[in-house]
């Protein structure tokens, strides 16, 4: 069983009452807003008004029916779509403060959680900032005063350069001392955005102008620094906690080192292989980096730690409560938030650093709206058909949507995190993998059109990246322990091996098709038949039916033969196999317990005229329906070869770097779209002439819509 959360008890406060300061006063907060959206704006209001807080939201107009906004007391429009014109409009957040009665803002974190000039702009206006003082968030936001600071400080920095000359020129006489690979880094902010590695030499320039254009759009500042690439670091992160009295703990460390893009996929607590003297080191310079710059609440501070030798350099400092918070408070048994909310009030911490006890193992896993095998490229959509893994003492769900809500192309494509907690790490990997397969087999994650009744309930698709969590998480490296941030580079041809489907996959969905059509010709006129109970069916018409899928470009034929109370099935010209299947019904889904040829089986599909997803032990499968073929259109060659570059995710249009009749060679940049705050640059697949440009600056563009089409070859 987990560690409870702390509770405030009676006395608590008394307690360590001597150690209040005369000039400093308890000012309770009884009304708090919330500068953010999503999954951290609900994570707040849950333990907001567990305390009796009352809470205010914010929104856009592409959240005005979100969830953070109706689970919030009170809601405020502050903007259109764009989160520039929104939330992070200090000035439109703070007035809403003021407006509404609350007595200080909760940033969460992203958008305005760590900027100088908000954190300024609230205490000028008399609301409590529930963050660090701004003089903190101005040292540790700027990475190169960082490092100096840390430096002074007895933390371990790592070598780089960290200067204010941002020429060209000495941009690349720097890099060229340092050596290659090396690392540029966007001075403010995280997230991975203003990241990129540079190989050797000849990449630098381009990287780096990649690396500011990002920042610019994330952050305001261009600004970079310089570091040295460690080929196989660990991202080991220690959470600390500081109040008004000069006093900090640390709350241990997580391994946030399997990443993709430069952020982080799967998070655990504490970090696995680290020796008990090597976490009290790492957690005391967290500590002290903490006290050197005033540091006020609840913070992260973020070391590469060498994965051959164990050393370890300090990274940067995340100045706000960090997504992976959750997996702390499994294994320490706290809540942050409250912490966050009673600390900003004026009160001391509530536990001495001896208090502060490590009982078991946390995983977190990030659902993201997302491709892993198409480059993890984010996506968007509603979400029509949605349920969790059922939430107890030791598996949390923390997400900021729910069925019928939309993953938008303005945020991040972060649908939920699903935080288990084990009393070892075994125990809590083999119930992460458990509960991500309740996204596939228990509740369907869907993305198709579910065929209900005689009518057709449209699901727009939305790719995710469970399949992928869950292979990760059964990888025999990971289990290993075997991590570091090349992780998924490294083990790519494992993690993504070649696309294929089994016969048993093949055998469900055609049973899958032919039991819905069945089900929806005779429920009609037959309320009662036995066919939709759930002890079973009987049919009395004996047919075969021919189901063609397409799967990986390869197309199967899978004849199933109606024997009254089971099915035969034949894949292609195989072997006939006998299924006897048993319909659980439900009013969103259907589930279907197999028996083929012996072999008992569970799995969930969701089925439009387009496709079938099934959902089993492995994850998600996805097969299209082939029509016969004298319902099928005849598609004309495309004239153009293929020659055009598509947008490979939903965006914004950012920037046209061609016109009609330019010539371009292949690998030449040609548009550049944002989606999810992510520059994403496009090339040309080959050499060319351009031929039309769909679209102008600032447009949204759909997945696939053709941004620049070239002319077609002369022959």
């Amino acid at each position: 069983m987990s560690p409870k959360p702390y509770r405030k008890k009676e006395g608590w406060l008394s307690s360590h009452s001597h150690q209040i300061k005369q000039n400093h006063s308890i000012k309770p907060i009884d009304k708090l807003l919330i500068a953010n959206r999503g999954e951290i704006a609900c994570r707040v209001v849950k333990t907001a008004q567990r305390l009796g807080v009352r809470t205010v939201a914010v929104y856009s107009d592409a959240d005005a029916k979100s969830l953070h906004v109706a689970a919030a007391d009170e809601a405020y429009h502050i903007g259109p779509a764009s989160s520039q014109l929104s939330y992070l409009r200090g000035d439109k957040i703070v007035q809403v403060a003021k407006d509404s009665g609350c007595q200080a803002i909760h940033p969460g974190y992203g958008f305005l959680s760590e900027s100088v000039e908000f954190a300024e702009l609230c205490q000028k206006e008399g609301v409590i900032f529930m963050g660090p003082p701004a003089s903190a968030i101005r040292d540790m936001g700027i990475k190169s005063t960082s490092k100096a600071i840390m430096a002074a400080a007895g933390v371990p920095i790592i070598n780089g350069y960290h200067g204010d000359d941002q020429t060209n020129e000495t941009l690349v006489r720097e890099a060229q001392k340092i050596g290659f690979p090396l690392m540029i880094k966007a001075v403010r902010g995280g997230g991975g955005k203003g990241m990129r590695i540079a190989e050797k030499s000849e990449d630098f320039l381009s990287a780096l102008e990649s690396a500011r254009t990002e920042s610019e759009k994330a952050f305001g500042d261009s600004s970079v620094l310089l570091e040295r690439y460690v080929r196989s670091p660990r991202h080991v992160e220690v959470q600390i906690f500081a109040d008004h009295f000069g006093d900090a703990v640390y709350l241990f460390e997580r391994d946030c080192s399997v990443q993709r893009r430069h952020q982080k996929v799967i998070e655990e607590a504490p970090a696995p292989g680290l020796s008990e003297e090597l976490r009290t080191e790492l957690g005391l310079a967290a500590v002290r980096a903490a006290k050197a710059v005033g540091y006020v609440g609840a913070g992260t501070v973020e070391f590469i730690l060498d994965k051959e030798d164990l050393s370890f350099h300090f990274m940067e400092m995340n100045t706000r409560l960090q997504v992976e918070h959750p997996i702390t408070e499994m294994i320490t048994g706290t809540d942050l938030v409250e912490w966050q909310i009673r600390v900003a009030s004026g009160e001391p911490l509530p536990v001495k650093q001896s208090d502060i006890v490590r009982r078991g193992h946390a995983f977190e896993a990030r659902i993201y709206a997302e491709d892993p095998r198409g480059g993890f490229l984010p996506g968007a959509g509603p979400l029509h058909h949605l349920s969790t893994p059922i939430p107890n003492e030791n598996v949390r769900v923390e997400t900021g949507v729910r069925q019928g809500d939309a993953v938008s192309i303005h945020y991040d494509p972060m649908i939920a995190k699903l935080v288990v907690w084990g009393k070892n790490r075994t125990q809590a990997l083999d119930s992460l993998i458990a509960r991500l397969n309740d996204y596939h087999v228990r509740h369907t994650l869907s993305t198709e059109c579910l065929l209900l009744t005689s009518s057709i309930f449209q699901i727009t698709g939305l790719e995710t990246n469970v399949n992928f969590l869950i292979d990760l998480a059964r990888h025999p490296s990971f289990k290993a322990a075997d991590v570091h941030t090349g992780f998924i580079p490294q083990h790519y041809d494992t993690l993504f091996p070649p696309l294929n489907v089994s016969d048993t996959v093949l055998c469900q969905a055609a049973v899958a098709v032919v039991l819905n059509e069945l089900k929806f010709s005779r429920s009609s006129s037959r309320p009662g038949d036995p066919f939709v109970s759930e002890s079973g069916f009987r049919i009395n018409h004996v047919a075969v039916r021919k189901v063609n899928f397409k799967f990986n470009e390869k197309e199967y034929t899978v004849s199933v033969k109606n024997l009254g109370d089971s099915f035969e099935v034949q894949i292609n010209d195989g072997k006939w196999k006998v299924v006897n299947p048993s319909l659980l019904d439900h009013p969103q889904r259907f589930s279907i317990k197999t028996n083929i040829d012996g072999i008992f089986s569970t799995f969930s599909a969701v089925i439009s005229p387009e496709q079938v997803a099934v959902f089993n032990e492995n994850g998600k499968t996805e097969l299209t329906l082939v029509p016969p073929k004298f319902l099928s259109q005849q598609n004309g060659e495309d004239s153009l070869g293929g020659s055009k570059v598509v947008s490979p995710m939903p965006g914004v249009l950012d920037k046209i770097h061609v016109k009609p009749a330019d010539k371009v060679q292949a690998g030449d940049p040609v548009a550049v779209i944002i989606a999810m705050k992510m520059e994403h640059v496009l090339k040309a697949p080959r050499n060319g002439v351009v031929k039309s440009v769909g679209g102008k600056v600032g447009d949204n563009l759909a997945k696939g819509a053709a941004v620049v089409t070239f002319e077609a070859e002369e022959k």
